[in-house]
């Protein structure tokens, strides 16, 4: 798989750095993509970064809930590994824009 970073150049919403996908590039996926990350400055001044990953928004009385469309079977820190895998590809390709300019 290869991951895909598409820079949010307009600042909006603000924190929001940039969209990411997920390629498939070979098994019964390939050819497909898992789009719906975001990478976002942590809020709090903390510095780092956070991703969040697809979801989908539906409404109960009135109320706006979400719920994750990649979730864990059971080990509940398997999406750790998506969310590193994301962010050193946005590292990545920071360093070559910065190279670029």
């Amino acid at each position: 798989m290869t991951i895909k970073i598409t820079p949010n150049d307009k600042g909006n919403p603000p924190g929001k750095l940039a969209d990411a996908e997920i390629h498939f590039n070979d098994g019964p996926f390939a050819g497909l993509k898992l789009i719906g990350f975001a990478i976002w400055e942590r809020r709090g001044g903390g510095g780092g970064r956070n991703v969040t990953f697809p979801a989908r928004q539906y409404s109960v009385n009135g109320e706006r809930r979400s719920f994750a469309l990649l979730r864990p079977i059971v080990d509940t820190t398997a999406q750790n590994t998506v969310r590193d895998l994301i962010l050193e590809a946005f590292q990545d390709y920071e360093e070559r824009a910065a190279i670029a300019s």
